[in-house]
């Protein structure tokens, strides 16, 4: 089911929500990648891609990677919220709605894990600085 095109400025305002949250982790940067804002360490190693009614699914939300083990367990026990998202969910990645009123704390938080799964150990000893 597409999202209605009232749901245009909830899209826009989510997609302002994680670009504030990824680019201000170290070395993030964004530019489009199959057509959808997509943020990127150092340019090149993916963090998370921003989706908006991707293929006609109907879902707002971001596709980012996960810490082994993670996604299985948060999709199992929060379905509503998170799910195995495509082309990507066989590697682990997860997918997190933010069409449900998201909370936008834990959203930073699943973008900073995937951060910490991906980025390279100086750049996560930043992090803790």
């Amino acid at each position: 089911m597409a999202r209605d095109d009232g749901d245009d400025d909830e899209a826009e305002r989510a997609l302002e929500q994680v670009r504030t949250i990824c680019l201000g982790l170290p070395e993030v940067s964004e530019r489009l990648s199959h057509g959808a804002p997509s943020f990127f360490i150092r340019g090149k190693k993916s963090l998370a891609m921003f989706h908006d009614d991707h293929h006609g699914d109907g879902e707002l939300g971001i596709w980012c990677p996960a810490p082994p083990g993670v996604q299985s367990q948060v999709v199992e026990t929060e379905p509503e919220r998170f799910y195995v998202p495509a082309y990507v969910g066989h590697r682990g990645w997860l997918g997190m709605r933010l069409d449900r009123d998201p909370d936008w704390g834990e959203v930073a938080e699943v973008i900073r894990e995937a951060y910490r799964t991906v980025a390279p150990k100086k750049l996560i000893a930043l992090l803790d600085e």
